[in-house]
């Protein structure tokens, strides 16, 4: 981990532990740099970063404030903002994962090789019949992922990519709370592999759509409760 790394996750500990809530302005630079064992310019660094990422608003003359956290779809803020997010949230990077991925996997359809599409499959066939929930989460990223990368669209493969460290608790938590969720997992992620492998684009979208929003709907309706 680099200098600015541990900065901001020392600032992101303030922030996610309550120390420092919206609104609220950060110390003076060479008070909390001393506080949090840093140099000033790491600690520079780290706010200059936290602000490219409006998690941090520095007022010209003023001091430096954590802001309102509100959601942004800004590609490099999500993984680091996704902390902030209360579960409602969660369910707008739903609403982009069943509108993004469905189109990715038609393309990979018609563009994934087939060389890749035998290494999706394996990367099913060694999951097994029974993972755990954690084990099934990481190899759901990896699958989407390779699905993304096949569609031969970097920007595509850039934003689902992006959408995967923010939807993961919630996808963690659907497999340890829905019945049939790991086995329904497992038998839509067969399906849409057999689209992609037998070049039917079509079917391809459809399943996953239906995949992604079942996880959706399972979301929506536990909030609700």
């Amino acid at each position: 981990m680099s200098l600015t790394d541990d900065a901001i996750d020392k600032i992101k500990q303030m922030i996610t532990s309550g120390e420092l809530r919206p609104g609220d302005r950060l110390p003076r630079e060479a008070d909390l740099a001393e506080r949090l064992g840093l140099s000033r310019n790491s600690l520079r660094e780290a706010v200059r970063a936290l602000s490219l990422i409006h998690v941090l608003d520095v007022r010209q003359g003023d001091g430096t404030y954590v802001t309102s956290l509100e959601p942004t779809l800004l590609l490099d803020a999500m993984a680091f903002v996704v902390d902030f997010h209360r579960d409602d949230t969660v369910l707008q990077f739903f609403e982009v994962r069943r509108i993004l991925e469905p189109a990715a996997a038609a393309v990979a359809a018609i563009k994934m090789s087939d060389e890749d599409i035998g290494c999706l499959r394996k990367l099913l066939d060694e999951l097994g019949p029974t993972p755990t929930v954690e084990q099934l989460v990481a190899n759901d990223i990896e699958f989407h992922r390779r699905i993304a990368a096949g569609s031969g669209n970097q920007v595509l493969c850039s934003l689902i990519e992006g959408l995967s460290g923010p939807t993961q608790r919630a996808r963690i938590w659907r497999g340890l709370t829905q019945k049939d969720a790991v086995r329904r997992t497992l038998d839509e992620h067969g399906l849409i592999c057999d689209a992609i492998a037998n070049r039917q684009p079509e079917i391809a979208r459809a399943w996953a759509t239906v995949h992604v929003a079942g996880v959706e709907q399972w979301l929506r309706q536990a909030l609700a409760e």
